[in-house]
């Protein structure tokens, strides 16, 4: 068998090759293009051929070469348009379908407390004033009348960074601050987190949320304190909702109380929840103390105030039935859904 007839049957054998069913297009190409390919083979034994013969066989094994490479290609091509295609088949999606519901967060049931007794408060006129976390002696204690080596301090015992700054104990301190660069008429809430160095039990936590309250005007008296709170427990735990005030001492109002609701589960014959006594203890209030006002620059003898302060927490926990503070911060989803 000559040359020619060597490249013409090669070029058969590849082409059957390369449009079989199942061809490995890179094994065919490594086997006759390839540096030890067959057709490398053949084109080493040009050397035995005649002058005349030599440029017509050259010739020949190119234009083999490039059908070859060429039928590898259109091969190839069609290979990858059939697995194209079997992919969108196999992939096809139906847009007219329903999307699968994709599961929804929701507000953390303290942001709900907080954003619900915001709107109770707003909707008696008071603004919102928020203030830093990272506080200063002076506005924590020292304005508002609780000074270095008071007992008050042992009971808001909480984080310091240095001897003059700490993390502030209650939100108080906005208060403070909203008298010195605000003059009379003032009605204002500052809700927010607080820190004090207590242990973590069920009804403990080093963090926790309060929201206090503050108004001072002309002629403000304890009935105003009064009322202002009746509408409050109204509003947050049911039209049938009484109060009451205990006297209590806190070293920034003057006269203090503590200030409980009737129980809003069994109204105030005794259950569980109120521990038998039909009361439930929510927050502190008062008058505001003469020398915090003056403190602020304000007058006492032209003005007077009323401020009470409530823990968000354990506001949460009474409305919600939850009796372990923890819950809160454990970021369980079987908790956090319930709510």
């Amino acid at each position: 068998m000559d040359m020619k007839e060597k490249l013409e049957q090669m070029k058969a054998e590849a082409l059957e090759q390369i449009h079989a069913e199942n061809a490995d297009l890179e094994q065919i190409k490594i086997r006759y293009l390839g540096k030890k390919g067959e057709l490398t083979a053949v084109l080493r034994g040009m050397g035995a051929l005649s002058n005349e013969e030599r440029p017509k066989i050259g010739q020949l094994a190119n234009e083999i070469r490039a059908n070859i490479e060429a039928a590898i290609a259109k091969k190839a091509q069609e290979i990858q348009s059939k697995a194209l295609d079997l992919k969108l088949r196999s992939e096809r999606l139906d847009v007219t379908m329903p999307a699968k519901p994709l599961p929804a967060g929701h507000l953390h049931p303290l942001t709900q407390v907080q954003r619900q007794l915001e709107e109770i408060f707003i909707g008696m006129g008071f603004s919102i004033v928020e203030g830093p976390e990272v506080e200063l002696d002076y506005y924590n204690f020292q304005a508002l009348n609780i000074p270095k080596d008071h007992p008050a301090r042992d009971t808001q015992d909480t984080f310091y960074i240095t001897d003059n700054i700490l993390l502030r104990s209650q939100t108080s301190p906005v208060q403070v601050r909203t008298m010195e660069h605000r003059k009379p008429p003032i009605r204002i809430i500052s809700p927010g987190r607080v820190y004090r160095s207590d242990a973590l039990d069920s009804t403990h936590s080093p963090l926790f949320h309060q929201l206090e309250g503050l108004v001072v005007d002309e002629g403000i008296t304890m009935g105003d304190l009064k009322g202002t709170l009746e509408v409050f427990a109204k509003k947050m735990f049911g039209e049938s909702t009484r109060i009451r005030f205990r006297p209590h001492h806190f070293p920034f109002t003057e006269p203090s109380a503590e200030v409980d609701v009737s129980c809003f589960v069994c109204g105030g014959s005794g259950c569980r929840l109120c521990k038998g006594e039909g009361w439930i203890e929510i927050l502190g209030a008062g008058m505001v103390h003469p020398f915090v006002l003056s403190n602020c620059d304000i007058d006492p003898e032209k003005y007077s105030g009323f401020a009470f302060g409530l823990g968000i927490e354990r506001i949460a926990m009474a409305s919600l039935g939850i009796d372990d503070i923890r819950l809160f911060y454990e970021n369980d989803q079987r908790f956090l859904s319930q709510f």
